[in-house]
């Protein structure tokens, strides 16, 4: 008789199905990508700079519109509803937030007061808004440091670590990070990674993450998807990807051959094996 028990499959929180994205009605931008989120995981989308990581954040959080850009194929579900309609805000309260690229903090304000911004769709008392902000100092000490610090005056790394800990003040399910490590020292890229992967373990956060960076995201991601001229190249647990030898060739910059010339090597990116 056997009595192993079996770990159920975690459910999936956020579901995209073939979707195209065309800008100013003319440009087709991604081209039927298809993704999912369990929920609890970290899942890395990863690509060279344009390969269509932003605009799949983007899509999901429905920012299109502010850039002239429309899902015009495929759905979006989270939590099985269907969301392309549905406004940022509504997404916020729903528990869905994106953290953009370039972190875009309130610069003429102090950390402490972009923090609070972030808890202003939440009707909570005055004890539960301290509570929440208490909860992101532990996982971000230097902010509490700094709290009183102009954010335009702190560092990029200070200021990454106050656009995530401002979301975190929207008590999220799932965020959605856009390029984490952009113009930021190696040591302070790894602090950020630490800090998510303690998010969502402790907190239980999903994230959907964008990154060039694909050694270190996959060092922290569950799984990921590789994106290139806006399709799904490739995907698989974060694990065999970081070991298939593509990816360890052209992201990873590690080749298990002879070294190629400049010319051999983009004939080869542009034939990859996965393409053949």
């Amino acid at each position: 008789m056997n009595t192993s028990t079996q770990v159920p499959e975690p459910k999936i929180l956020l579901n995209v199905n073939g979707i195209e994205v065309i800008y100013n009605h003319v440009i087709l931008v991604l081209k039927g990508v298809s993704l999912c989120v369990p929920e609890g995981k970290i899942v890395a989308l990863l690509g060279a700079n344009g390969a269509g990581k932003t605009t799949t954040l983007r899509a999901v959080s429905n920012l299109l519109k502010a850039e002239r850009g429309d899902v015009t194929k495929g759905n979006i579900d989270y939590r099985g509803e269907r969301i392309e309609k549905l406004t940022p805000a509504d997404l916020v309260k729903r528990g869905v937030i994106q953290v953009m690229e370039g972190r875009h903090c309130f610069a003429h304000l102090t950390i402490e007061d972009n923090l609070l911004t972030g808890a202003y769709t939440r009707s909570i008392s005055r004890g539960e808004l301290s509570a929440s902000l208490d909860k992101v100092y532990q996982y971000f000490p230097r902010l509490k440091q700094r709290r009183g610090s102009q954010a335009g005056y702190t560092s990029g790394g200070e200021q990454q670590m106050t656009a995530i800990g401002r979301a975190l003040m929207a008590n999220p399910n799932m965020i959605l990070l856009d390029e984490p490590s952009m113009g930021l020292a190696p040591q302070i890229v790894e602090e950020i990674f630490e800090i998510v992967r303690d998010l969502n373990q402790r907190e239980g956060v999903s994230f959907l993450l964008a990154e060039q960076n694909t050694n270190i995201a996959l060092r922290y991601a569950d799984y990921g998807y590789i994106l290139e001229n806006g399709r799904v190249m490739m995907d698989g647990e974060a694990r065999l990807l970081a070991e298939n030898e593509d990816v360890k060739e052209f992201y990873l910059g590690v080749s298990s051959g002879e070294r190629k010339s400049f010319r051999d090597n983009k004939f080869y990116r542009r034939r990859k094996r996965w393409l053949a």
